[in-house]
């Protein structure tokens, strides 16, 4: 259905009878974000989901979760903007903060848990003034006369709508839409009434601002030109692109104008009707006292109500929001009660049964929080505002353009609940930001705001996030040419990616140095454009393990293989010395002196860590740990403090962080380690005391949901298992019932069966089910899932792996390179000692014999090459010829491998024998004539 229409639908009586504008409303709400209303309907009777969300969770402590009202996916937010005495800052990054109790007005768009302080949006507060106009808003620097007090037993807050009573006598109660917002404004009899526009006043300032008040028409119009996401250092620093996108609204009031005024800087014009102005990006004293905006007075003791609506596009693009959203007869409650069936709908989703009101408040807010975004930028007739600062119209089968991705948080858990819940919205998303890429030259940015690129954090989350999307049976986007342009990305070397405009946190370039990374297999701390070698190059090794997958998917052998390869590359910042992930320089030292807690080479977190950030390799990383006990018990260690009691609220830079993204899906690991009760309890753990109810209920940043994502998937008993998957790690659900109906109507059902938090069995469709996970067909085409629970650990899914025949094997070989790297280096089981505990033989005829004592039925061997020593991986073996014998000579051969890549590989074996030999004819992908082998085992 086309916006025209959609305009026309939405407004048209329905078998002679006219349709209540809360009908109306709703079908736009759930038509223009993704769900098509087929036919009108009156609205149903609240489901109990909605009646479990409380907005205010997450709104102190450091969530950055706002209370207002908006839509799901909604342009609009209608929400506070705080103030503690400094008018260029907040109470929080995204203006509100439970605790700051005073306000300097009302914005019109927010950005649900952003971490940046100051934030981003907060455009056009708009403030109940009950005292005269007499003077610039603007001078008064610390809030001190142009904003009031309020108590939180005055504060109403529900999904849709937002109501505030504020100390000077104001009371507010508004409700969104989409792209707008309706409210009445009551102003106390025998005082001054006036509503006061901050134009210029958006959360990090404004290059410009433009009010106009039509007294004639009862409408204030304007707009702020603005961006500089994360304050100050925004885009590159002071002067570098920090305005990306202009804020259209329209106010319309249905009481007339006594009096109106506007300002600019110190100067008041008291029956002004137009100005313009920005306030710049710097705080404090260099932008206090500038901005422009403008007020309108209405008769004392006056009920007045204001409809708003806004457009990323133009002026005319927000009257046309504001028509089609708020059809004649809309009211407050007409929107409140259509906004509510709305959220009701998404949240109804998910439907639960069981579980005390805390758990299900907790888990209602956090799927609430998780659907506030991505946010709908395009206005109802489809038009939006390019990263090219130009208008565009939506791509071929897109039903709207969405931004404000928070990449580097979301690709880890937010995005796959998205394409769970809502495949369409993904599939527009997606194409949302492929349109963003091809307005860009070709750039996808990996943090997105509005129609900005604002480069903020590493890696390059837009490969995981479309990989996954298609993994998890996503298609309503042009993946072909978006797959595509993201391998050219990963593989095509761009100029930014050697600036180091706005390094550390806001790197221009998407894939830093890119040629160096190719050439060296490692991004070189010391030259890299980056905030950070060694976690670059982890992120970049998770987004090309998903371009592989995804390549895979789509018959791409070449760019699978190439990908696949880079995929390995983590290694490369693996120190075997100290045991954890370490930035690298140029020439290949390790960087300064290390200690696990060092941020030096990481972003936003320590090398303890980053180095369980392998979510696509678990048992590569186990391996060059030593072995999956090894690993787990490393692990053990990270949860807990050294009496071994839980650590998992944030213990400091050697410990568990769950208020930031690198460790976040480390709960999770162990059930690829072999104890995935250990995955049970911890998760449980987290879920029951760092999740709570209240302002402070969140860990950290919500994160554009992935926080909240993070809770939802965890008390579903679910998690995504690697990215650019749609495979699911296990764990125990936290309530009897979980049935999940998504916006394509596929029905998955989890139900927890017993008490106790830990799995004694799983029964899939009525099959057992013995593995800790399920296959991507799970998401893709629903089933059920009965998890039956135990109040003691059990050995489910527990694999009892078979015994390595070689171990410590006799072993014979050509003569090795040193004394110390003899053949019983590659049988000795470990790889611990680094790049001396190895095989290594610089022989003409290069070879390495087991003896396994008696001949053995036999099913695969395993050969470890350079790269899982920790050596580049240009020194894995490129050759080899592997084979068996029953008496050592006659020999069957089992494998001959040509252009090997691999740091590992896998060959199977069918019948018995005794002896295992390898026959390595080249070395080396170089000219290096040394073999190496660093573990050569046989099952």
């Amino acid at each position: 259905m086309s916006a025209t229409q959609l305009s026309t639908w939405s407004s048209r009586p329905s078998r002679g009878v006219k349709r209540s504008a809360a009908a109306a409303i709703a079908a736009l709400l759930l038509t223009t974000a993704g769900f098509v209303v087929t036919a009108p309907s009156a609205v149903a009777a609240d489901p109990a989901p909605v009646d479990s969300v409380d907005p205010l969770i997450g709104s102190s402590g450091g969530g950055n979760t706002f209370p207002g009202a908006t839509a799901p996916f909604g342009m609009l937010s209608w929400s506070p903007t705080s103030t503690r005495g400094d008018q260029t800052n907040t109470g929080a990054a995204n203006g509100y903060d439970y605790n700051t109790t005073r306000l300097r007005g009302f914005a019109l768009t927010h950005v649900n848990g952003a971490g940046c302080h100051p934030g981003a949006a907060g455009d056009v507060p708009i403030f109940p003034h009950t005292a005269a106009v007499t003077s610039s808003p603007t001078a008064d620097t610390t809030d001190a006369v142009y904003a009031s007090n309020f108590s939180h037993s005055g504060e109403t807050a529900t999904p849709g709508r937002y109501k505030l009573n504020l100390a000077n006598g104001a009371t507010t109660d508004f409700a969104a839409t989409t792209r707008t917002a309706v409210g009445k404004i009551g102003f106390p009899a025998g005082t001054p009434a006036n509503l006061l526009f901050r134009t210029s006043n958006s959360l990090n300032g404004s290059e410009d601002a433009e009010t106009r008040i039509d007294a004639a028409n009862r409408k204030v119009t304007g707009s702020v030109l603005t961006g500089a996401f994360c304050g100050r250092r925004a885009n590159g620093g002071y002067n570098n692109r920090k305005t990306y996108y202009r804020l259209h609204f329209v106010a319309q009031f249905d009481q007339p104008f006594t009096g109106n005024g506007t300002w600019k800087d110190g100067t008041l014009q008291s029956g002004g009707t137009y100005q313009t102005g920005g306030e710049g990006y710097l705080t404090g004293a260099d932008r206090l006292g500038k901005g422009s905006g403008g007020y309108v007075s209405f008769a004392p003791g006056a009920q007045v109500t204001m409809k708003i609506g806004i457009s990323y596009v133009s002026l005319a693009g927000a009257e046309r929001n504001l028509q089609v959203e708020q059809p004649s007869g809309t009211t407050v409650d007409s929107v409140a009660t259509a906004t509510r069936a709305a959220w009701a709908t998404r949240l109804g989703r998910v439907q639960l049964t069981g579980g005390t009101t805390d758990q299900r408040k907790v888990f209602y807010t956090a799927l609430y929080h998780s659907l506030q975004q991505p946010n709908i930028i395009s206005d109802t007739d489809g038009q939006y505002w390019g990263m090219d600062q130009a208008a565009h119209g939506l791509a071929s089968g897109q039903t709207a353009q969405y931004s404000n991705f928070s990449g580097w948080d979301q690709y880890r858990a937010q995005i796959q609940l998205l394409a769970l819940l809502e495949p369409k919205v993904s599939g527009d998303f997606a194409q949302s930001l492929f349109n963003f890429a091809k307005q860009n030259g070709g750039v996808w940015d990996r943090w997105v705001h509005v129609s900005g690129a604002t480069h903020v954090m590493t890696g390059d989350p837009s490969a995981v996030t479309l990989a996954t999307f298609y993994a998890m049976g996503v298609r309503d986007f042009d993946y072909n040419g978006a797959f595509q342009s993201l391998y050219n990305q990963a593989t095509v070397p761009h100029e930014d990616g050697l600036s180091d405009l706005g390094c550390s946190g806001q790197c221009e370039g998407q894939r830093p140095n890119l040629a160096q990374y190719v050439q060296s297999e490692y991004s070189a701390n010391d030259v890299c454009h980056c905030w950070g070698g060694a976690a670059e190059t982890m992120e970049a090794s998770i987004s090309d393990y998903s371009l592989g997958q995804w390549a895979t998917a789509l018959g791409r052998t070449t760019e699978a293989g190439v990908m696949a390869d880079r995929a390995t590359w983590w290694r490369n910042v693996y120190n075997p010395a100290t045991g954890f992930m370490q930035g690298r320089n140029l020439n290949g030292s390790w960087v300064g002196s290390f200690t696990p807690s060092t941020q030096t080479g990481f972003a936003q977190g320590s090398a303890a860590a980053y180095t369980w950030m392998v979510p696509h390799d678990v048992a590569g990383l186990a391996s060059v740990m030593g072995g999956k006990s090894t690993a787990a018990a490393r692990l053990d260690d990270f949860f807990r403090d050294a009496n071994g009691n839980w650590l998992v609220r944030g213990g400091g830079a050697l410990k568990y962080d769950p208020t930031n993204e690198p460790d976040i899906h480390a709960p999770w690991i162990y059930n690829e380690l072999g104890k995935p009760w250990k995955t049970q309890e911890t998760v449980r753990e987290i879920v029951n005391t760092v999740y709570t109810t209240g302002p402070s209920g969140l860990p950290g940043n919500d994160d554009l949901g992935t926080m909240s994502a993070w809770y939802v998937w965890a008390a579903l008993g679910l998690f995504p298992h690697r990215p650019g998957s749609g495979d699911m790690i296990l764990s125990s659900p936290l309530f009897p019932s979980a049935t999940i109906t998504n916006a394509d109507g596929v029905v998955l059902k989890v139900n927890g069966i017993g008490t106790g938090k830990y799995i004694q069995s799983v029964n899939r469709g009525g099959v057992a089910h013995t593995d800790w996970k399920v296959s991507s067909n799970f998401v893709q085409t629903g089933g059920t899932l009965d998890v039956t629970l135990s109040s003691a650990p059990t050995n489910w899914a527990v694999v009892n792996p078979l015994a390595n025949l070689a171990l410590k094997r006799p072993a014979t070989g050509s003569a090795p390179c040193s004394a110390s790297e003899g053949p019983e280096k590659a049988v000795n089981g470990s790889m611990t000692g680094g790049v001396s505990d190895k095989f290594c033989t610089l022989a003409t005829s290069k070879w390495l014999q087991v003896d396994l004592g008696t001949s053995k039925p036999l099913y695969k061997i395993i050969l470890k090459h350079a790269a899982m020593g920790g050596e580049s991986s240009s020194h894995n073996t490129k050759a080899f010829t592997v084979k068996t014998s029953a008496d050592g000579t006659t020999w069957t051969t089992v494998a001959t491998v040509t252009n090997n890549t691999d740091a590992t590989t896998v060959h199977s074996v069918a019948g018995s024998a005794r002896y295992v030999r390898v026959d390595i004819t080249t070395p080396t992908q170089t000219t290096n004539p040394a073999a190496r082998i660093y573990e050569f085992e046989v099952y």
